[in-house]
């Protein structure tokens, strides 16, 4: 699979996320459902923070415990803020895929401590890392597209997000 075309069909296809919730009263991007992250605003800012997290393994910085984090998803900036910001880190995991070149390399980190406070040692390829972070976004996306339908009328639906969809071309046949 090209990575790069990979995250280029997660970015584009992540515009078209935020194209439908843009237009949403902060009232509605705070809204709470019965599942996932509870709302649209925290499922948003948890994708982006987990792409953050992602890319910080792959760069293998040291990551800051999560209540030192910027950004926290129970309380989520402003959709206008997140996609801000999202545009910049979008940049930089892009410079990091198109310059990698070994996806077989190791990365390894300690985790954070679990409920009983266990820590451990994880590791993956940094093609297994980059999968995470592309399907995580996909998994929580799914989220997305159920409460934007649960929101009801007046809401900018959230159509065909498949990478036929948005990255084969397409010609009319005469």
């Amino acid at each position: 699979m090209d990575p790069t075309l990979t995250y280029d069909y997660l970015v584009r296809s992540r515009e078209r996320v935020f194209d439908s919730v843009r237009p949403l009263s902060p009232e509605q991007a705070a809204r709470e459902f019965g599942f996932g992250l509870k709302s649209i605003g925290a499922t948003l800012a948890h994708i982006m923070i987990s792409e953050w997290y992602y890319l910080q393994r792959l760069e293998s910085r040291d990551v800051p415990a999560y209540e030192h984090w910027p950004i926290k998803y129970e309380s989520p900036p402003s959709i206008a803020e997140m996609e801000r910001i999202w545009r910049a880190q979008a940049a930089e995991v892009l410079a990091y895929v198109q310059r990698e070149r070994d996806w077989g390399r190791s990365v390894s980190w300690v985790s954070f401590p679990n409920e009983q406070g266990q820590r451990f040692d994880i590791t993956t390829t940094a093609a297994g890392q980059l999968a995470q972070l592309v399907l995580h976004e996909v998994h929580h996306r799914a989220q997305l597209m159920t409460m934007l339908r649960l929101l009801g009328e007046g809401v900018p639906p959230l159509e065909d997000l498949d990478f036929n969809a948005i990255m084969y071309e397409e010609r009319l046949r005469e």
